[in-house]
């Protein structure tokens, strides 16, 4: 949900906000956000890549995509960062998987065939993963 690029369970959504008259350019980026860049103009009017603005009276119409309610917090979630309240519970559930990962070796004696046969999973998944990290 994280990296994709495309717009699959988006909707767009267009509002209408009443901004200051004659802006600049670098004024309405953290506006329209990602699709800041003047398409073409037509008297009073920019033409972004999301949308219009009037520098005359000021009216900004701003096209965003968004997810459905639940997606949509779910992938904020995923973004978590360090100002947001989420980081603390990512870290723990990180850890938390972590020790559950290291602790299935200890469900087995080694000596059982079971347990070698793990053994070798987790060579091929380290192998796995190092191959993906590295090409």
């Amino acid at each position: 949900m994280v990296y994709r690029n495309t717009d699959f369970l988006k909707t767009e959504v267009i509002t209408e906000e009443k901004l200051a008259p004659n802006l600049k350019e670098r004024q309405l980026k953290p506006i329209f956000k990602k699709g800041a860049e003047v398409v073409k103009r037509e008297g009073d009017v920019i033409y972004l890549k999301n949308g219009t603005y009037n520098k005359e009276t000021g009216v900004a119409i701003i096209k965003r995509k968004q997810l459905p309610f639940i997606l949509d917090k779910m992938e904020h979630l995923h973004k978590a960062n360090t100002n947001s309240p989420l980081y603390f519970l990512n870290i723990f559930f990180g850890a938390s998987l972590l020790f559950f990962v290291f602790s299935a070796f200890w469900m087995y004696t080694p000596k059982m065939p079971v347990f070698k046969k793990g053994m070798y999973f987790t060579a091929g998944g380290i192998v796995l993963t190092l191959i993906l990290l590295f090409i």
